[in-house]
């Protein structure tokens, strides 16, 4: 591993523990030229996975666009990045647990909206009105009286 003060190939595994997750494992590192310290985390790597969209088109998997729609549908309201994160985390968990190479968007976007569900109320609806596409307040309603029941 490279020290990233330094640039040395030379350093030295002081501490080892699973990351919060625990799909993860936390290293700190110390650099056996410099003596500083840093930390690195050891993930399994994946099968990459396609993305079905609506248009049948196909892309690689990007976990910042989940992370970006959930912020998006948390703005201003009480949720912080930590369990935005931990959201994220769970989602993708779920995803990648089921063994496929290529998933629709739309199976991606309901499993975004359970979560979202559990997380906040209002960021639910946000999401579900831009992912279903609500075309008028009806539409809109429906969903609120789904959710209030």
């Amino acid at each position: 591993m490279r020290c990233p003060y330094c640039g040395s190939e030379n350093s030295r595994v002081v501490d080892s523990r699973p990351a919060e997750d625990n799909n993860a494992i936390r290293r700190r590192r110390q650099c056996d030229d410099c003596s500083k310290r840093f930390t690195t985390y050891e993930k399994i790597e994946t099968e990459p996975l396609s993305v079905i969209k609506k248009d049948k088109t196909r892309q690689l998997y990007n976990r910042n666009k989940i992370r970006h729609g959930i912020v998006q549908s948390c703005h201003k309201l009480p949720i912080s990045m930590d369990q935005i994160e931990k959201a994220v985390d769970e989602i993708e968990t779920k995803i990648f647990n089921l063994g496929k190479r290529e998933v629709e968007t739309s199976l991606i976007g309901e499993i975004v909206m359970d979560k979202l569900k559990e997380l906040d109320e209002v960021a639910y609806v946000r999401f579900a009105a831009i992912y279903r596409e609500f075309k008028d307040v009806n539409t809109f309603m429906n969903e609120l009286k789904k959710l209030l029941k």
